[in-house]
């Protein structure tokens, strides 16, 4: 605990004045100044540069980005995107996270997947990284872990009101068995989806998950991997008790005409109410139909 403090304070109090303090070769190459003015800041080239992103992982990281800055427009983001656009900062989150123990291939999947990490106030998120450590008694394997699933809860609120309440349900979500099984599901730690596939994996056992998988194989008529393909777009639909799921699909496949493969492209349909979305859905555009 006092070495992980260690770690963190130092950067936390030098927050403000820290330039390159990791890669210092990569980043002096990217802020290279000509005789007039400094070179434009390139988000891109840090990625890859700095954080280990191959060319296709950045792009995704850059599509993230956008998304973000489209939906979103207020003074608080103007801020934040700034710090996006600097290597002083950027650097100063990379310096946290190798201080907490990542890799230097852990950080290019966390960046990959939240590259909004690097725009976040260092002052922010060094005690909230102590706080999971001191407070919700994470060790350092599983809060490198939980940089995976809850790095916009580290970034955006206040760990201690996020994860204290399910301190242990937290800890036993982070386990390395249950990040393994969310990616043998198909869901890997980049896809937007993997916080949801880790929580429902650490809410159920591998038998009633296999249990589940053989359910959809048996009543869809589908495959293995088209199973894994549906789960990973919507991991939730392993929560569904047999009962409920059993009810939907035949309403869909008897009542609705609806193929079983489109279920399995669309799983989303199953998570819909029977009662308020997909019954009464079915005969508006039945009525519409037939006039």
């Amino acid at each position: 605990m006092m070495q992980l403090r260690n770690r963190f304070l130092p950067l936390l109090r030098a927050a403000s004045t820290l330039h390159s303090p990791i890669h210092p070769r990569a980043c002096r190459r990217l802020l290279s100044t000509s005789t007039t003015l400094p070179t434009a800041f390139s988000l891109e080239d840090y990625l890859v540069a700095a954080c280990g992103l191959a060319q296709t992982q950045v792009r995704e990281a850059s599509k993230k980005v956008s998304r973000e800055v489209s939906r979103k427009a207020s003074r608080e983001l103007e801020l934040s995107y700034s710090r996006l656009n600097s290597a002083s900062n950027s650097d100063a989150i990379l310096s946290l996270l190798s201080g907490a123990s990542l890799s230097r291939a852990d950080i290019a999947v966390v960046v990959s997947a939240d590259p909004l990490l690097l725009r976040a106030s260092v002052k922010n998120i060094a005690p909230r990284l102590l706080a999971l450590r001191d407070r919700v008694g994470l060790s350092t394997p599983q809060i490198a872990r939980f940089l995976l699933v809850g790095s916009r809860a580290l970034r955006e609120g206040d760990v201690l009101v996020v994860t204290k309440r399910n301190a242990a349900f937290l800890r036993a979500g982070l386990e390395r068995e249950v990040l393994l099984r969310a990616e043998e599901l198909g869901v890997p730690p980049t896809s937007r989806m993997f916080r949801l596939a880790v929580s429902v994996i650490a809410n159920n056992s591998k038998e009633k998950v296999a249990a589940k998988l053989e359910f959809f194989k048996r009543t869809l008529g589908c495959c293995e991997s088209e199973v894994s393909t549906a789960v990973s777009n919507k991991p939730t639909i392993l929560e569904l008790s047999d009962e409920v799921l059993l009810r939907k699909i035949e309403f869909l496949v008897n009542e609705a005409a609806v193929e079983a493969r489109d279920i399995v492209e669309r799983p989303v349909l199953p998570t819909y109410s029977l009662e308020k979305r997909l019954v009464p859905r079915h005969y508006v555009m039945k009525v519409l139909q037939e006039k």
